[in-house]
Parts: C-alpha cells; structure tokens; sequence
C-alpha cells in the first residue's frame, strides 16, 4: 500500500467511524442537516463532552493576524501542529499564509494530502523512513519544503539519503541556546554546518535560518537571541553561501511573535529576504497562557495598539454536571481525555440549563481543582444554583494538547447552530 491510499484509507476509516457514532459526537447526518442548521449546540444535538470553534471567533482571528502580519511587510506559516485541521489550514492559507508550518514528516504528508504545497518543517528530519516519506513527497515538483539541520553529522545523513535518490533538498539552520532544545549554541557550531554543506552542494540546500525564541523566556534573552540570528544571516549571505532563490529568516511562536515581528523586520541583506513568523494558536487563541501572552502583546506593541482590537479565545469544551454530591462540590464530566491541563486546568466560563434563552456567565468563584481521566471537580458556593444536567464551557489553557483529543470539532455560529465539522489528523 503506498503512502496515498495509506492517508486515504485512514481517512475513510475515521469517516465511518464517526458515522457509526463511535467518536465525540452523535451520529453524523447528510451534509443538508449541517447546511440547514438543524443541529444546536443548546439545544443538546451534540454528545457531551464536545470541543467547539466559534464562527465569528475564527473569522476575527484571521483578519486581525494578517492585518498584524502585513503591518511588518512579513509572511506567516502557522504552525500546523496546533490543529492538525487540514480545513483550517485552507482557511489560513486563503487569509494569505506563505504556506503551513510542521512538526514531523507524518504531519507534512497529512498536509500534502490535503493539498498543501508549501511545508516549513520546523524540526530536524532524522531517519531513513521519514526521509523516505518527504523523498516521496518531493517528487512532486510543486511541493515546496523546508526542514531544520542544526549539526554536520545531520547534514551528512540527509546529503548522503538525498543524493541517492537524484533529489535537492532545502534546509534552514537553525541556532539555539546553551540549555535549550535544538539549535547550534554557537559560531564554531554553525561553521562545522557549513563546512558539511559545502560537501553536498547539489543535494542539499541552505535557504536560510530559523529560530525558536519559545525555550526563553526573558525578554531581553529573546531578543539578543533574535539579533544573533538576524546578525548569522547577514553574515552567511555576505559569504554568498545561501542557494538561489529568497533567503528565509524564520521564527516565533504563539507567545512571542511580536518581539520577532520587530526585530526580523528590520533585517537587511543583499539578496530578497522573506521574513516568515510561525505562531499556530493565535487562530483559536485561549483564556489561559496565551491569553496572558497577547495581553502583554497588546499593552507593550505599537502595531497591536494600533488596531484597536485583540484576539479572542475562539475554542471552549462544553460538559455536563455529573454529580452535585457535596455543598461546595461539583463534578463535571470533562477529563484530561478532553481538554488540556499541562498549562492550567479549564476555566468555566459558560453556564446553561437545557431549556433556558442563553448561556450567562458562570459564578464568581467557581473554579476546577482537579481533573481524572473523565471528571473534573468545580469548586462551586454552598447554595449556588447548579443542577445535574447544567451544561458548562470551559475556556482552556494550550489549543495544542486540547485539539489532539479529538477527532472532530464543531463550528457554531453566535445562537450556536452547528455550522461545520472540523476533522483533525493525529
């Protein structure tokens, strides 16, 4: 089996699945159901616990990033393992993403499956199968890719794969910090990278650098870190050892790509230079880590302040009150199967009882202590109105390790009709 009737097969697989009603949500009706509007959310048509993206949200967070973007004369590649939604990426890409950022090569090929033809894979691309997967992929020659190398034993490993199959592959180098994750630490470093590159000339090409600022976490290191990179590719395009085509200087996360935004602009070299950031969860944003992130962002960025505007938490997972067994206890069924808890546990944000108008904002007070595997416990006040069958959403902390649990996700307008589905590849 190749590796297209593979991703194929897959897919088909989690399709019947989900209409034999084995994943998060009822049993999935024929596409005039969802055109119609037939399901709501209040309404109880969907199986609970269930992840939800609001419309308008989405909408706002996509304009509000590429009016951000074009303000610095800079490109985005959002960085595709947030969602892992191949029907957001195309959103991305139609609000005029450069192309996807990647993690690994099964993730690229998910892309690339879906119709992806520009991937910055932001990681080293180590071993014969992923090898093997992105040689397969390229002979595709309007599939563009991009991988990290950040040592010359790497280097080898890929100019001596690459050369083997008569194929060129384009690289970015990557520097890191002392303690940090990947990334060459320093120039003698990234001289051994160059020296191996000079070796595999025709297979392997240098098209720029990368960074990840995300392994600081103090400003003032950020930004000595970014004028190293900005100062590396001046000093590798003065030496003319970059490949044909625009250099790409590349970096920034979700928490910091502001920062990036400011110093990778003023980049000056004498050749084309496509600035390329990389945050993917500004798309959803959050009510936890990031949200604190984009507030710093708001108070401290000319260009934000400027706008007038924010970005808007735009997932939430709704459950239902299980059990009210104690005074001041609530239990809900939504667990770490459900949402993210590695950043700060859920935040109830949302109260409805079947059958009323609206949701109205949760108690002041009411917050979760602990999650299991299918439960929380919510601290609620002795006497606050809350019932076996309340439906509650949560605001979460990290879209990544909440999107990965679940196969799909639905899309709600502002009365909570049901608008889209939303399938995720893990």
């Amino acid at each position: 089996m190749d590796l297209d009737d593979a991703l194929q097969q897959k897919a088909k697989m989690r399709m019947a699945s989900f209409q034999k009603g084995l994943g998060p949500f009822i049993p999935a009706p024929d596409a005039q159901a969802i055109d119609t509007r037939e399901w709501n959310l209040l309404r109880e048509d969907l199986s609970l616990p269930a992840a939800v993206l609001y419309e308008e949200k989405l909408a706002h967070n996509l304009a509000w990033m590429k009016q951000f973007i074009e303000a610095y004369g800079i490109q985005i590649a959002p960085h595709g393992k947030t969602t892992l939604a191949p029907a957001l990426f195309s959103r991305q890409l139609a609000a005029g993403a450069w192309g996807i950022t990647l993690a690994t090569a099964h993730q690229t090929a998910v892309a690339y499956q879906h119709g992806v033809r520009r991937v910055l894979m932001a990681n080293q691309l180590v071993g014969k199968q992923n090898m093997a997967l992105i040689s397969r992929l390229l002979e595709d020659r309007d599939f563009h890719y991009f991988c990290l190398v950040d040592s010359a034993e790497l280097v080898d490993q890929l100019g001596a794969f690459f050369r083997g199959k008569n194929q060129q592959l384009q690289v970015l180098l990557e520097l890191g910090v002392p303690a940090g994750r990947t990334g060459a630490r320093n120039a003698e470093q990234v001289e051994e990278i160059i020296k191996a590159l000079s070796k595999w000339a025709n297979s392997i090409l240098l098209r720029g650098v990368e960074v990840y600022e995300g392994v600081l976490d103090d400003e003032a290191q950020i930004r000595a870190f970014l004028d190293r990179a900005v100062e590396t590719t001046q000093e590798l395009a003065r030496r003319d050892l970059f490949a044909a085509g625009p250099v790409i200087l590349s970096g920034a996360g979700s928490a910091w790509y502001d920062v990036v935004a400011e110093a990778f602009s003023k980049a000056k070299v004498d050749a084309p230079l496509e600035v390329v950031l990389r945050p993917g969860c500004y798309l959803t944003s959050d009510g936890g880590s990031y949200r604190k992130a984009q507030e710093r962002i708001m108070a401290c960025n000319p260009i934000a302040r400027q706008m007038r505007s924010s970005l808007l938490p735009a997932l939430q997972v709704w459950a239902y009150v299980q059990s009210v067994p104690e005074k001041r206890r609530a239990i809900i069924g939504l667990g770490k199967r459900d949402a993210a808890f590695d950043s700060g546990l859920p935040l109830p944000a949302l109260m409805y009882r079947p059958g009323g108008e609206r949701p109205i904002s949760v108690t002041a007070g009411w917050r979760l202590t602990k999650m299991m595997d299918q439960h929380a416990y919510m601290e609620i006040g002795e006497g606050d109105d809350i019932r076996v069958g309340d439906m509650i959403a949560f605001d979460i902390s990290h879209p990544c390790l909440t999107f990965d649990k679940w196969r799909y996700l639905s899309v709600v307008d502002a009365s909570y009709n049901v608008l889209d589905l939303i399938e995720t590849f893990f």
